[in-house]
């Protein structure tokens, strides 16, 4: 291909010269093709790879030159000889007389490069090629990956790593790609080559470790092999990048999501130095945007736009405070350099001014942004300030005309006539199924509030010094969303939120009543559509309603239980992937207790899809995950108690309960809530901290422990005994001390104290540290979920076939493979139908026929040539036995298991059940038997007897024809008739045939005596099975097409149908199903009117009679075929077809 012209120096270095002439050379590299250039060649071949050369991809070069010039131009190159001979050929037909004029070098050099130019630009006009963001250094790099690996188009490129690959004690330098669904590495060292290629969903762990020899390392680990890689030249980069990669196909594991990349970036500068392709730059973006949003709490759509040094004004302690500056679509958000010191969030939709101030030498290039509950910020130190106000600007113009448009909606409902009574109406629609119940319209709590006898006690008046200093705190730090948030901020936060401000304060640090700011009129359209709705999921929240805090009174009566089916049912429905899971119940309860029923909506939307990430969907991954690092951290900061619980399984036991119901359902109700205050505001940690805090109190009573049960006694009389003696609540009872024994209480811990105790002892816990500690655990537990699921699958198999559990197992993840691959490169259908993980297990992957196409080629012992695809088709056909084009584990093995493991009666029912489906002639039975022996050593044997038994097959259907007329037919010939190949009458007959004679079956019928069809000597048989394969390969008419079939089911197609118009081996199917010629469960038979020739058929009895007769058949049918060679082949052989399926089993490849 022409390339812009390159200034090359040294033309002869490391390049063989193939043509010349006075302006143009044509090079080949060395070490290139046949011979390899000896040791020369291979030292070449070496440095390409280790120096990352184009000449890995493009081995062929043509370079321009002036006569009495030094310096060379590259102008082409081609990765093979015919490429780069056409541009050789061009050149010398086009430009070699018209240089000859050119008087002067420089204008000749000027000519041929803007020719070159032009010619490219003419290309890249015709082909429609757009520039993009990929340097052509890096394109190069996917032109590598792609030949190297066999890599489909649709598997993109993110990056590559120079680094050093350990196999054994030996390491080998070469490059690491990783794209978006593989971690590949190859190595060419002195002639020896070497690949490996790794599935990101097959990684079990990944970790970054140090050693003596090796500072920098990673550790790759699957199921079956560890892989080693080290001097990276920046290694945080590349770990960061592979976590990132991992984490993707963690989650198209966990619930399906693919990737799909973000077209919406801005583009590089041309000038750009950075070598870094739009996809990187995507993947970064996103994982800026995730911590972005983690730490402010923002919506999980939220995208970050960029960020910025700078200082902020805080006028509570009246100092500029060194930090960042963040912008997004819809907020703008700053942090302190020194983590506790200061934060803030302002959404755009608060915001009413942003003007640039005038600059000076103690506040330079400031920016004042004043919010509509008339506060002021002031930020200086703007490195860019004019293009900062200006993305702001562009911001708050979306900003505003997203709220102007959702005035407009507003104001047209509430000013119509007939919407007066929209309010009135919605509420009526909550209570269709709840009769007289009220609609609950504030917190739950203030309606059941039970205040003590008293009219003033100590708890009330301690009560009101924590509200007047939040009061204090607002006037000084300013309220609502808008809020400075200093380290005052959390002190308050540990002493408590006073009862009547947790539902505003929960809303604020949970960042939920951004949500529900952005979202009017959302839950209660939630509420109206799920009203009267039942499904699986309302089925479990109406069994669970009554076991919600039954103990409080709010949940006595049918208010507060028709708040939480409305909250709960609504959310089921927000997000079916999650549905409902026990435990949320619980959660929900508590805010309702202290929130108006949307905003516990949204907070509760907050926890499920932010705050406590996988936790409540049918898997609880999140809180398993958050339960490895539990024990992560037990390990490093109770080093003395953790061998002690992990010898009793104690950590595993407690943790799920503490963690998914925030230790609500462990602690008395009123010092939960002080946990859930903490945990709103500061996270996960908080959790951590005083789980770790609970097993330290109690470390020599868990050390003498002899069994668990045991060890959930201490903790559990432990818990119980953590009051809140701030409370002004009376105490209700705690349903977990019926887990306690029979002695004496456990002394009173007061919560606010094991607060603080948590924060002094565990507080260096860092938010950072545990989501990396998140990733290893994530890891661990979704691979050890598809063991589980593996081994379920397999032991519930595993006595309705022959194969054994290992051989089961391997095809199950050849299986899931198969699903995997249609999942990155593309399929005829959707993924999220053919994986449920809420199904049972046998039916959590399902493959189409695409896929089946490859596992069937690969695994079953008839696949044959050119014909495989069609078979294929035939037997997925049958296996599908609900006709929804999809098939499951189960029924993938039933098939396999019968032509693997099958008797001959078997095999042959088998092979007779898919050749009278619909759609099937006689003759593509006969095309199958003989393509079926193509590559068996006693290949011609087998066709000698195959024509045998097709001779006698035809001879039963004529005699058995002369046997069979309408007006003798009986009740059992007719309940046989779908079991039986039905084949047409002669092409002659057809041809006479008129449209009105196929409609009503009246075709004229036609002697048969001229057919012939003999069991001749074996020099014929190849004449015999070559009339019967195909029409295309013979000229004898009728002889082949006495054994066609036309049978169609689709009675549309009968009035346009020309008989003159069919071929002869023409098939007409019945249109409609999963795909055509199919109905229900696979079935149809041929209607009165479809077939032309209906008395002609073949019992499974005549079949089986027939093939009987030759001992070659028989022998070939009983052998058994030996699975394990299938398989291991199915695992090493990489196709690349139609759907690019890759099933290589991903092992190291040496080459010497």
């Amino acid at each position: 291909m022409w390339v812009n012209p390159e200034e090359v120096l040294l033309a002869s270095a490391l390049w063989m010269t193939e043509r010349a002439n006075p302006y143009f050379i044509l090079q080949k590299r060395k070490g290139h093709g046949d011979g390899g250039g000896g040791l020369a060649g291979l030292l070449v071949g070496t440095l390409d790879v280790v120096l990352d050369s184009s000449a890995r991809v493009a081995p062929y070069r043509i370079l321009y030159q002036t006569p009495d010039s030094l310096v060379y131009w590259t102008i082409a190159h081609g990765s093979s000889r015919k490429e780069i001979t056409e541009n050789w050929e061009w050149l010398e037909q086009n430009l070699l007389q018209t240089l000859s004029i050119f008087e002067n070098e420089n204008d000749i050099t000027t000519f041929v490069k803007g020719k070159i130019q032009g010619i490219i630009a003419e290309y890249n006009k015709s082909h429609d090629i757009r520039e993009d963001d990929d340097t052509d250094k890096f394109k190069e790099a996917i032109a590598k990956f792609r030949k190297l690996f066999i890599m489909p188009e649709e598997e993109k490129l993110v990056n590559y790593y120079s680094c050093s690959y350990w196999k054994g004690k030996v390491p080998r330098q070469g490059w690491l790609y990783l794209s978006i669904n593989h971690l590949c590495f190859y190595s060419y060292l002195l002639g020896k080559e070497a690949k490996l290629v790794i599935r990101w969903a097959d990684i079990t762990q990944l970790e970054k470790n140090a050693t003596l020899l090796l500072p920098d390392m990673v550790c790759v680990s699957t199921r079956c092999s560890e892989h080693v890689f080290s001097v990276f030249l920046n290694i945080n980069e590349t770990f960061k990048l592979m976590e990132q990669l991992a984490n993707i196909a963690m989650r198209q594991l966990l619930d399906n999501k693919g990737f799909e990349q973000d077209r919406s970036l801005p583009k590089l500068k041309k000038k750009s130095p950075k070598k870094v392709s739009a996809l990187k730059r995507d993947l970064d973006a996103r994982a800026k945007s995730e911590r972005y949003r983690a730490l402010f709490r923002l919506p999980k759509d939220e995208k970050l736009d960029g960020h910025t040094d700078c200082t902020l004004w805080t006028p509570f302690n009246k100092m500029h405070i060194l930090g960042q500056m963040f912008v997004s679509t819809n907020y703008i958000c700053f942090t302190s350099k020194e983590e506790t010191v200061c934060s803030l969030i302002i959404p755009l939709r608060e915001v009413t001014i942003v003007e640039k101030a005038d600059s000076c030498n103690v506040l330079p290039s400031p920016l004042s942004i004043s919010t509509k509950n008339k506060m002021t910020f002031l930020f200086a130190n703007l490195k860019d300030r004019d293009f900062l106000v200006q993305r702001i600007s562009d911001f708050l113009q979306q900003t505003t005309s997203k709220i102007y448009f959702e005035r407009e909606i507003t104001g047209s409902l509430s000013s119509s006539d007939d919407e007066v009574g929209t309010t009135m109406f919605i509420c009526l629609l909550f209570n269709l199924n709840e009769s007289r119940v009220p609609t609950a319209t504030q917190a739950l709590m203030t309606m059941y509030r039970r205040r003590s006898p008293e009219e003033f006690n100590p708890k009330l008046a301690k009560e009101f010094l924590k509200e007047q200093a939040w009061k204090n705190h607002f006037t000084e730090y300013g309220q609502g969303v808008c809020m400075y948030r200093t380290e005052k901020t959390k002190e308050l936060v540990l002493q408590g939120i006073p009862e009547n401000m947790r539902g505003e304060l929960w809303l604020l640090f949970s960042g939920a009543i951004n949500e529900m700011a952005t979202h009017p009129g959302y839950y209660e359209d939630l509420v109206e559509k799920s009203m009267g709705k039942y499904n699986l999921a309302t089925e479990e929240i109406e069994r669970d309603l009554h076991r919600s805090l039954p103990e409080h009174p709010a949940f006595q009566n049918e208010m507060g239980i028709a708040a939480l089916r409305r909250v709960l049912t609504a959310y089921a429905f927000r997000n079916p992937n999650i549905g409902y899971c026990q435990a949320m119940n619980i959660v929900t309860s508590v805010l309702l207790l202290y929130a108006k029923e949307e905003e516990a909506f949204w907070l509760l939307v907050a926890l499920c899809e932010r705050m406590l990430p996988d936790y409540y969907n049918t898997r609880v991954v999140g809180a398993l995950v958050d339960q490895g690092v539990f024990e992560e951290l037990a390990h490093v900061y109770v080093p003395q108690l953790y061998d002690c619980m992990q010898a009793l399984s104690v950590i595993s036991t407690i943790s799920l309960s503490w963690f998914l119901t925030l230790f609500l359902s462990v602690m008395p109700f009123e010092s939960a809530v002080v946990v859930v205050d903490c945990f709103f505001y500061e996270g996960i940690k908080v959790i951590f901290q005083l789980a770790l805090s609970v097993l330290d109190a109690n470390i020599h009573q868990l050390l003498s422990c002899k069994d668990d049960g045991e060890a959930m006694t201490i903790l559990g009389r432990y818990l119980d005994s953590v009051t809140n003696k701030d409370s002004t609540l009376p105490p209700i009872p705690h349903l977990h001390s019926l887990l306690t024994d029979n002695r004496d209480p456990h002394p009173e811990v007061d919560i606010f104290k094991l607060v603080r105790i948590s924060y002094e002892k565990f507080g260096s816990i860092r938010a950072d540290v545990i989501e990396q500690m998140r990733f290893k655990q994530r890891l661990r537990v979704i691979q050890a979920i598809e063991d589980t699921t593996k081994r379920n699958v397999v032991r519930t198999i595993v006595t309705e076939t022959p194969f054994s559990i290992d051989e089961l197992e391997e095809l199950y993840t050849l299986f899931k493979v198969s699903h995997l691959m249609s999942c990155y490169w593309g399929s005829t259908s959707n993924p999220m139908s053919r994986h449920d993980p809420s199904l049972p297990y046998l039916e959590q992957y399902r493959i189409d026929l695409e896929q089946f196409k490859v596992l069937f080629a690969l695994l079953f012992p008839w696949a044959c040539g050119t014909h495989t695809d069609d078979l294929a088709l035939r037997v997925f056909r049958l296996l599908d036995h609900n006709a929804d084009a999809l098939i499951n584990f189960r029924e993938f093995i039933s098939g396999l298991s019968v032509l693997c493991h099958g008797d001959l009666t078997e095999k042959l029912k088998f092979l007779y059940k898919i050749h009278i489906l619909p759609g099937s002639q006689f003759i593509e039975l006969c095309k199958t038997l003989y393509n079926m022996f193509s590559e068996d050593p006693n290949e011609q044997e087998l066709y000698h007897a195959t024509a045998t038994v097709t001779s006698l097959l035809l001879e039963m259907g004529e005699v058995g024809k002369l046997f069979c007329s309408p007006a003798h037919k009986t009740d059992e010939d007719e309940d046989d008739e779908d079991d039986r190949i039905p084949v047409c009458r002669s092409k002659q007959e057809r041809t006479r045939c008129k449209p009105c004679d196929v409609e009503t079956n009246s075709c004229v019928a036609g002697p048969l005596e001229d057919i012939k069809l003999e069991d001749s000597s074996p020099k014929d048989t190849a004449m015999s099975s070559a009339m019967l394969i195909s029409d295309d390969e013979t000229k004898d008419d009728t002889s082949m097409s006495s054994y066609s079939v036309l049978s169609t089911g689709s009675h549309e197609l009968d009035d346009k149908l020309q008989c003159e118009d069919i071929a002869e081996d023409t098939v007409l199917i019945r249109n409609g199903g999963p795909y055509a010629g199919v109905g229900h469960h696979g079935k149809v038979g041929l209607p009165h009117s479809a077939s032309i020739d209906k008395d002609w058929a073949i019992t499974f009895l005549q079949f089986l009679a027939s093939v009987l007769t030759e001992q070659a058949l028989v022998q070939y049918f009983e052998k058994p075929v030996e699975i394990s060679g299938r398989i291991t082949n199915a695992k090493n052989v990489r196709k690349v077809g139609h759907q690019h399926m890759s099933l290589s089993d991903y092992e190291i490849s040496l080459s010497d």
